[in-house]
């Protein structure tokens, strides 16, 4: 698989690395040093996947990432997010702004190549031509439709970032079904995949504000204690499942 990678790294050591990785794989690597820099490669080339650091000068990987999902020929666009601010509210920030993945450094190269290569088989950049769209899944007052890429609530659509689409489109298969983190990374990513379950922890968090009227009692997606989540019809009673709160008290295996 050669794919068209753009890396927006201001640190040029670590850029250097990541070039030489991407490269040995056989990819088609361009680096550059601000965000301003960034979007004009961006726009020019059309790549398969960017690797984005968050602190660089002129723009910064947020507003990189923002712009990216903003721009029609950018939308769908795979974006590993590199970041050295560890928080929570910012590894949230970057992933409902659209990051598909973040990484947190200092990191290996090796985890770094297991993370990109998973993101460019997501993104099916490997010469595919057109492919048939899945049918509209329905569950209850919540419509997620494949081919468009939207989703729609009471005849309201909900803006969801590419992450947060995907984890939809999983539950959505399976009403009623309950899929642990490790079923759903397999699912979005494959079996090898080196996608943190606490990425789908935070895409969790994120849909609820989005889909539920109050996040904190979750209706439609909720959790099922030791097991994982569901998508459930929002009528439907929630039965002996506590679906938790968005933030706080946490399952030890599986997250909010």
């Amino acid at each position: 698989m050669c794919a068209r990678v753009v890396v927006a790294e201001d640190d040029r050591k670590q850029a250097a690395l990541v070039r030489r990785y991407l490269e040995h794989d056989g990819h088609d690597v361009v680096v550059v040093h601000d965000g301003a820099t960034a979007l004009a490669e961006l726009r020019r080339r059309l790549p398969d996947l960017l690797i984005l650091d968050v602190m660089m000068p002129f723009i910064d990987g947020f507003d990189v990432c923002r712009t990216v999902r903003a721009e029609a020929g950018l939308a769908a666009l795979p974006v590993l997010m590199l970041t050295a601010r560890s928080a929570e509210d910012d590894q949230l920030l970057g992933l409902d702004l659209g990051a598909d993945d973040y990484l947190s450094k200092p990191s290996g190269p090796r985890e770094l190549m297991a993370r990109a290569r998973s993101l460019l088989r997501r993104g099916g950049r490997t010469g595919a031509d057109a492919v048939v769209p899945d049918p509209v899944l329905r569950v209850g007052p919540l419509t997620v439709d494949p081919g468009r890429h939207e989703v729609w609530a009471h005849d309201r659509r909900i803006h969801c970032t590419p992450g947060e689409f995907r984890l939809l489109e999983v539950l959505a298969s399976r009403p009623g079904q309950v899929f642990s983190r490790t079923q759903i990374l397999e699912r979005l990513h494959g079996a090898d995949c080196y996608i943190s379950a606490r990425t789908v922890d935070m895409h969790v968090m994120n849909l609820r504000r989005k889909i539920e009227q109050d996040p904190r009692s979750a209706r439609r997606l909720v959790t099922v204690y030791g097991f994982g989540y569901k998508l459930v019809d929002q009528e439907q009673p929630a039965g002996r499942e506590n679906p938790g709160p968005a933030t706080g008290q946490r399952d030890a295996r599986h997250g909010p």
